[in-house]
Formats: C-alpha cells, sequence, structure tokens
C-alpha cells in the first residue's frame, strides 16, 4: 500500500514441492518519494544534552550570536541579539560559546523552549506521497471510490511532520465498517489499533454528513505520519498516542478532506443513476405512447391543426416506428439539455459547450455516451489561461466484448495522471 514503487518477490522452497509457492507484489508507481534533505535543528526541538553536543563541535572562539544564527533553524540575527538580551546581564552577542556553563546551558534551553519560533519547513521529511498512496489503495484494494489528502508540514515540539490520507469505500476482502491502515514513516502499525491516535480520529469522524454509513459501508481509511519525531506510545512503538492536539487536528483534516471529495463523488453518482432511471422510465412508456398518438390520428374525422400529421400518417411517412425514434431522440435530447443547465450553475457559457464523442480505440473497444466539453475563458485582466472543462453525460463505459471480459469501467477506476 504504502511502497507502490516498489516490487517485492517473495519466493518459499520447500521440500514436499506441494507446499512451495511463490507470491510478487507488482510495481505500480515509477514515482519514488523525494530524497530528505539535511536541514537544522529547530530551536523548539532541543534540549540540554543537544545544546551540549551542537556547542562541542564547533570552535570554542564563536560568538553566541553566530552560533544563534549558524547552528538553529529559524533565527536570524536580529532575533538572536532580543533572545540574547532575554538571557540576562551575563550573556552578549560576542560572548564565546566556550564560555557557557552548565547553568548557561539550562537558562539557553529553558529560553528556547519558552520563545516562539516559525513551524520548521518538511524537506527533511520524505512521505510517499499523495499520488502514490492512491496507487497503492487501487494496486491492492481495487475499491470502488478512493480520495487522498495531502496535509502541509506542521510541528510537533519543534520537529516537523506530514499527514498523508486516503479514503476508500468497497474493494476487494474489505469488510464493513471502518478498516484503519496506519503508517509511520512509510513503515505499518499492526498491533495496539484501538489505542492509536488515526483510529480514535476515524471513529469520530461524523460520516454520515459525507453520505457514508459507518457500518454498512466498507470504508478504508489509510494515514500516514512521517516525521523526524513520532511520539510512539510504548517501548514496542506500536501505536502513536492521541495526546498531541497537532497531530490529532492533522489526521482530521485530512481524513474529512478525502470525505469531502468522497461526497462530491456520491452525489455525482446519485445524480447520474436518477438521470438514467428517469431516462429509462421514459422509454419504457414510449411504445404506449406512440400508440395512443397513432390511434388518436386515426381517430380525427375533420383534421384542421393536425391535418399534416394525419396526411403523413396516410402516406406511410408518419409510422409507429418513426414515432417512436423521435421520442426516444426526444428524451435523449433532454438529458443532455438538463446537463448544461447544471453547468450554468457553475458558471458555463452555453454558447461555447460542445457535445463530443471519444474515437474508439480499437474495435473491440467503444465508447457509449457522448461527454460535453466547455471552455470557460479567463476574463478581463485574469493572469489564469482560459480552462476546459469535461463533464461525462453518464458514466465512461468500454464495452470489451472478447469472450471471457466482463463489461467494466467508471471514471472513479482511472489511474490518476501525474
Amino acid at each position: 500500500l504504502i511502497t507502490p514503487y516498489a516490487q517485492f518477490d517473495f519466493k518459499f522452497h520447500s521440500p514436499r514441492t506441494e507446499k512451495s509457492f511463490e507470491v510478487t507484489f507488482s510495481r505500480r508507481s515509477d514515482s519514488m518519494p523525494p530524497e530528505p534533505e539535511e536541514v537544522k535543528h529547530h530551536p523548539a526541538s532541543l534540549n540540554q544534552l543537544l545544546l551540549k553536543q551542537l556547542i562541542s563541535n564547533i570552535p570554542g572562539k564563536t560568538p553566541l550570536v553566530r552560533f544563534l544564527t549558524r547552528e538553529l533553524s529559524n533565527i536570524d540575527r536580529a532575533l538572536a541579539e532580543r533572545l540574547i538580551k532575554e538571557l540576562g546581564e551575563n550573556f552578549s552577542p560576542t560572548m564565546p560559546i566556550s564560555e557557557l556553563g552548565l547553568n548557561e546551558i539550562r537558562i539557553l534551553d529553558r529560553l528556547l523552549k519558552e520563545a516562539r519560533f516559525g513551524k520548521p519547513k518538511g524537506e527533511c521529511l520524505s512521505p510517499a506521497g499523495e499520488y502514490n498512496l492512491r496507487l497503492g489503495i487501487m494496486k491492492e484494494l481495487r475499491p470502488d471510490m478512493v480520495a487522498t489528502h495531502a496535509e502541509s508540514a506542521d510541528a510537533f515540539e519543534g520537529h516537523p511532520f506530514i499527514v498523508e490520507a486516503g479514503v476508500s469505500l468497497g474493494g476487494d476482502n474489505v469488510r464493513n465498517g471502518l478498516s484503519i491502515y496506519r503508517f509511520a514513516n512509510r513503515i505499518p502499525l499492526l498491533f495496539e489499533q484501538g489505542n492509536d491516535i488515526v483510529t480514535k480520529t476515524a471513529q469520530d469522524i461524523p460520516w454520515g454528513q459525507y453520505k457514508i454509513s459507518a457500518s454498512a459501508d466498507r470504508i478504508g481509511v489509510f494515514c500516514s505520519i512521517v516525521s523526524t519525531k513520532i511520539p510512539f506510545k510504548g517501548t514496542g512503538k506500536e501505536y502513536i498516542g492521541d495526546d498531541s492536539l497537532t497531530i490529532k487536528q492533522s489526521v482530521r483534516k485530512a481524513i474529512q478532506s478525502c470525505c469531502v471529495q468522497l461526497k462530491t463523488k456520491l452525489a455525482r453518482r446519485a445524480e447520474l443513476k436518477s438521470r438514467q432511471d428517469r431516462s429509462r422510465n421514459l422509454k419504457r412508456y414510449i411504445p404506449d405512447v406512440a400508440n395512443a398518438i397513432m390511434k388518436f390520428f386515426e381517430s380525427v374525422k375533420t383534421p384542421t391543426v393536425s391535418a399534416e400529421y394525419v396526411r403523413q400518417m396516410q402516406t406511410g411517412t408518419l409510422t409507429k416506428e418513426v414515432l417512436e425514434k423521435k421520442l426516444a431522440q426526444h428524451v435523449e435530447t433532454s438529458d443532455r439539455q438538463n446537463v448544461v443547465e447544471l453547468g450554468s450553475i457553475f458558471g458555463y457559457v452555453h454558447e461555447q459547450a460542445e457535445f463530443v464523442h471519444l474515437a474508439p480505440r480499437a474495435e473491440t473497444d467503444m465508447y457509449s455516451k457522448p461527454i460535453l466539453l466547455q471552455v470557460m475563458p479567463a476574463g478581463e485582466g485574469a493572469t489564469q489561461p482560459p480552462q476546459v472543462g469535461i463533464q461525462f453525460l453518464e458514466s465512461l463505459r468500454v464495452n470489451r466484448e472478447k469472450p471471457g471480459i466482463e463489461k467494466v469501467a467508471t471514471e472513479d477506476n482511472q489511474v490518476p495522471s501525474k
């Protein structure tokens, strides 16, 4: 799940041939996580022991102000001079660090913990990436829907951390309810799931607000926390405690962002199903309507307004089959107009909308429905280029007529682009 860019081959050879087997987890992605960069220590992450080590690693003649600005992050010269001033009369910017004794280091450590600094940057971290997480979920579970989100870097006790989350619906071998998958620095956490911060946060999510049933739907919750300091609980590092409010808030925001994406997809699916049901119901009555109209024209004795239709019926131009075809075309046209009206809610320009068909890729592949191609101009004074929106009138279906292959495809099963 967390390493779709790697391929694992496992081979077990037993003296009993029938017990030997091989398992291969194929690579799905060729995008590697970013390599971590070396960064300076954040002032809030220091302790007395680490301060001693940093001081001992540089020349003793180094001024204190230079030590603060060169060896620590998020401290410029102006801030360093303010900090030294708050340390007291026994400290000065030009004071050599070799004169810092145990008591001075204790005072400096206490001040660095009390002061406020900017958040550390996340360049020193190597998260799997939202793209890889999504591909891993799709590769292993094959869900009906999946949404992923990556939070921006935040800080916990001066250590940067990044939270990546994913939520899936359906899939292979997924039970009803919540299935939690936890990762810390791209390593799966397998034990003490009930006490983990991800489990407790996922259980507190109001799933009903996102049109998801926490008991009936098959929900997969995936959360990866990457940090230079993971707040594990216990000596076995089996779970992450929920006593960190900052990490808990980031986990909750990441999961809820995925839920918002799924809510939009579920609403779109319900809308498409309602439209298909409406079209199916209307087409069901087309033969009866066509038959009633033909009987009505036959019963007209002295036609006035309908004289032209009666004449076409008598000459054979207007038949029941022709009428059924016209009514079916009218139903499809009405469905297309509904799509355009829906697009007006988002500010689309109807005159610039165009229905296009996707060309088949092969004789056995055929796209059944057209799509609505919408050009949205940038507007006057806009810096963004014009955008092109594509809206499917129906879920994109690929009909494969080869034997042994079922008809498959929905827009949610497509591989996301990089």
